[in-house]
């Protein structure tokens, strides 16, 4: 009874989260000085069309109901998006905000999903096997103030520095984008390797800052366990000392990096927005930063939606899976109910 309590708790906590970030992605943009119709004048005006600009401007605002006020236009919305239905882009008009955001959605999952597991697993053996051995070799105490300095880097910056000497100063791997001009996708072997040659340096990118905190995190959890009881136990019983490693200390630290990977992974959709923009990668950061710059109000809200849903069932999966896992938490959360 105590843990259905707890998930209920956890529900009302989730849908108060939805709700009121909703709210701010509605009102937010919106305080930003600017016509989101302005861009759509001047192209009208580019192409020779500015004749009946004005009247298609005025059919424009009452189409995505801008002549109305904001507290109407905000009931409109959320009505809207009670049906599933994230409205019409402006810049892209007659375009559907979900067909602007799924051609991007792949590229920064692919991404993400990559760097982040690919960081975790080797941010946490490498963390292991120096938080036990660390004080014995002088080469893997070397390894700290390495994670220290990637772990305090700006994953941007860092960026920055990649494409100066990997695509700049020595033309290794392709200044931006996601595959070549001209080549058309496709499932062919040189359209992967196109593909991953582009996405090298953005995942390399956040890798190397990512690995940087799964290193020390783990070192420090391995350093905390080499006292505990169990652990002094099996020392005493003279088992070898990697099985003691791997087999104990690892597995007890990997349940606070799961977590920890858990809700990484949650903010995947979210993705390295700065690192998208900076290498123009395709995704949902790139999408984002277009749509800012022209107002596009729609693509806004449904592409940030997207990246608060996701965090806020993250998370709400974590807090109800967690106390499964760990029953010291399930006792704490049932004695409370």
């Amino acid at each position: 009874m105590g843990y259905l309590r707890y998930v209920l708790q956890r529900t009302v906590i989730l849908i108060a989260t939805v709700a009121i970030s909703i709210t701010l992605v509605f009102f937010v943009p919106r305080l930003v000085p600017g016509n989101p119709l302005g861009a759509v004048f001047l192209k009208l005006a580019a192409m020779g069309g500015s004749a009946g600009a004005p009247e298609l401007i005025e059919e424009y605002n009452r189409i995505f109901g801008l002549d109305q006020s904001l507290w109407h236009q905000y009931l409109s919305f959320m009505r809207e998006l009670l049906r599933g239905n994230l409205g019409y882009s402006i810049s892209s008009f007659p375009s559907h905000v979900i067909d602007i955001l799924r051609p991007a959605l792949p590229w920064t999952i692919g991404l993400l999903t990559v760097t982040t597991l690919v960081s975790w697993v080797l941010g946490s053996v490498i963390g292991a096997a120096v938080g036990w051995r660390g004080e014995k070799s002088r080469a893997l105490q070397a390894l700290v103030p390495v994670a220290l300095v990637l772990y305090t880097i700006p994953y941007y910056i860092l960026a920055i520095i990649l494409i100066f000497t990997l695509a700049f100063r020595w033309p290794i791997f392709p200044l931006s984008g996601a595959y070549s001009v001209g080549l058309r996708p496709a499932l062919t072997w040189e359209f992967a390797v196109d593909v991953l040659r582009h996405a090298t340096l953005p995942a390399l990118s956040i890798i190397l800052v990512s690995l940087g905190w799964w290193f020390l995190s783990m070192r420090s959890l391995i350093t905390t366990l080499k006292g505990e009881d169990y652990i002094l136990y099996a020392e005493a019983r003279g088992l070898p000392e990697s099985r003691i490693l791997w087999r104990y200390a690892f597995r007890n630290a990997l349940l606070p990096q799961a977590t920890g990977l858990a809700i990484s992974l949650g903010h995947i959709v979210g993705g390295a927005l700065i690192t998208e923009v900076i290498f123009a990668f395709p995704g949902l950061g790139w999408l984002i930063y277009n749509s800012i710059t022209s107002l596009d109000f729609p693509v806004i809200q449904g592409a940030v939606l997207l990246i608060i849903v996701s965090v806020a069932l993250a998370n709400f999966a974590i807090d109800i899976l967690y106390p499964l896992v760990d029953p010291r938490i399930r006792y704490e959360h049932a004695r409370r109910g």
